[in-house]
């Protein structure tokens, strides 16, 4: 597997970081949730969202970016209409991953982990 370039990095966490604001706001994320998400301090978040060129990407990041787009873009298969794909993240979810609680609960844990837990369950459902 060929490793990634620096400017590659750049250009890939650029496009996450354009995006990710409109899925912030979608979801209903206050700033700081919304930098949790990244792994990051709200005045890292405001910085990178003001100028996401200049962010200095890590794999950390990028693994972050990928998960979060990867979670809206299932939510928007399995549930057309956006005001259910935006919503879902804030239900309460029964599946043992969430324990009843809303799957954003477990995505603001802090861990990568976390946002993999959500993804994986998303992907089974969608078979």
């Amino acid at each position: 597997m060929q490793t990634m370039t620096t400017e590659q990095r750049q250009t890939l966490a650029a496009a996450g970081l354009r995006a990710y604001p409109n899925i912030a706001r979608a979801w209903g994320l206050k700033e700081q949730e919304a930098a949790r998400l990244l792994g990051v301090s709200g005045p890292t978040y405001r910085r990178w969202k003001r100028d996401p060129e200049r962010v200095q990407a890590d794999v950390n990041l990028l693994e972050r970016l990928s998960l979060i787009l990867g979670i809206y873009k299932a939510l928007h298969i399995l549930l057309p209409r956006p005001e259910s794909a935006h919503g879902w993240v804030r239900r309460p979810n029964t599946n043992p991953r969430f324990g009843g609680h809303p799957p954003l609960e477990r995505m603001l844990g802090g861990h990568v982990a976390d946002l993999v837990a959500v993804r994986e369950h998303l992907d089974a459902a969608r078979g």
